[in-house]
């Protein structure tokens, strides 16, 4: 049997193959972003996701740690942390699980299936079970807002924009600021 960390190499090289965009964070192999799209006819079909994965020292013996970075109104995902429950989707982990199980199995079954009787955001959960019509305008909404590729780099284009005027103004008031120090007596 192979060791975790090659086990680990090897899932999270297998993940960069497929279709998913994967963004590792610092340069180990424990932490990275994946671009999720949420599964076909459901009401996530729209949305583009940013997923967190952590893999513990023990993985694959151990689950990996999954969380959504932008926002999602689901019953069975934290909205202020983003983080998922594997548990939620009935399944146990097991190191026969590798790292696209997540992604194609784990993560579109949440989608596909919300579980409100197990919530993690209360209040997605009491609007699905009260006013389901009303739940998946919300979900969709959020999808709108949260969760659009376009959305996400329109956002980062127009900060750093933003960021490069603000620069710019700062050292045009600070070429001022020296030019009203030298006044005349």
């Amino acid at each position: 049997m192979s060791s975790p960390s090659k086990r680990r190499e090897m899932d999270v090289m297998k993940l960069m193959m497929s279709d998913y965009n994967v963004e590792m964070i610092n340069d180990g192999l424990n932490e990275f972003n994946v671009d999720f799209h949420g599964p076909k006819q459901s009401l996530y079909e729209t949305g583009v996701w940013k997923i967190r994965v952590e893999l513990p020292d023990a993985y694959p013996y151990k689950s990996p740690s999954i969380g959504f970075v932008n926002k999602i109104f689901h019953p069975n995902v934290d909205e202020l942390s983003g983080s998922v429950c594997l548990d939620v989707i009935n399944q146990s982990w097991s190191p026969m699980f590798d790292l696209l199980n997540v992604f194609e199995v784990f993560l579109p079954q949440l989608l596909l299936y919300p579980n409100p009787s197990d919530p993690l955001n209360g209040d997605a959960a009491s609007l699905m079970m009260k006013d389901r019509k009303q739940y998946d305008e919300k979900v969709k909404e959020y999808c709108e807002r949260f969760a659009k590729k376009e959305n996400d780099i329109k956002c980062t284009s127009e900060d750093e924009s933003e960021e490069d005027e603000m620069s710019d103004n700062e050292s045009g008031s600070s070429d001022d600021d020296n030019v009203a120090g030298h006044a005349d007596p």
